[in-house]
């Protein structure tokens, strides 16, 4: 996307929404150049509402010098993907709601940016013990196998595995949204900075030098106030 000639991010958008969605009820500019996060290789996320379209529908394309993500929605079709987000707890939908400069409104725009601060800060589902149980089971697995493998290209996989597990562990158990990708240290960041750097070191020390102890540490300190590893009586589906 680096050859595109990029102009105002906002002008950008807004006329896209003339031009693509005239007749729509609202819209909502988001993503990294609403936060100032924006890169060489960032597009623009659009929420578009209207309540013409029987079905949301998401699309990529490009426009105004940009690369375009637009995600369309009828007045009720949004809580749909608020309610699949609270479940999954990667607040997706939300967040763009709150955070979207607002291109375009029939005054009603912030009630739905209202739903999704409301959900926002409501966090996550509680997990249930049972759950802890079973993921602190899955984590503990899966550090067993990276204290006994001694072939580099499995441990790089287990340490992916475990960064996974771990991150979601730490996130879930103390009501916190996760997130995928990069969103995985943005959402430890909003938690816990000291954690998520520990976290990050823990990682980095293993790919530069294939030194597992700090991840050992690490994992272990996660799981020692849920009792520490668990292997012995854990069952499932009995």
């Amino acid at each position: 996307m680096n050859h595109l000639k990029k102009g105002n991010a906002i002008e950008a958008a807004q006329q896209f929404i003339a031009k693509h969605f005239p007749h729509c009820d609202g819209a909502l500019l988001a993503g990294s150049v609403v936060r100032g996060e924006a890169t060489e290789t960032s597009d623009l996320d659009i929420v578009v509402f209207d309540n013409h379209r029987m079905t949301s529908y998401r699309e990529s394309l490009i426009a105004n010098g940009w690369a375009i993500e637009v995600f369309v929605h009828n007045l009720t079709s949004y809580k749909q993907y608020f309610d699949e987000d609270y479940k999954r707890a990667r607040p997706s939908m939300p967040r763009m709601v709150s955070e979207g400069i607002i291109l375009k409104d029939n005054s009603f725009i912030e009630v739905i940016k209202e739903e999704a601060n409301q959900l926002l800060k409501k966090g996550p589902e509680k997990w249930s013990q049972q759950t802890i149980k079973t993921k602190q089971y899955f984590i503990s697995d899966a550090l067993d196998d990276l204290i006994g493998c001694s072939n580099k290209a499995e441990e790089l996989f287990i340490a992916n595995a475990l960064a996974e597990l771990v991150s979601e562990f730490v996130l879930r158990t103390n009501r916190q949204w996760i997130g995928h990708s990069k969103w995985v240290v943005r959402a430890l960041m909003q938690y816990d900075e000291a954690f998520t750097q520990q976290f990050i070191n823990a990682f980095d020390i293993f790919y530069k030098t294939g030194d597992k102890e700090h991840i050992i540490k690490l994992v272990q300190n996660v799981l020692e106030p849920y009792g520490g590893k668990l292997f012995d009586g854990f069952s499932l589906g009995k």
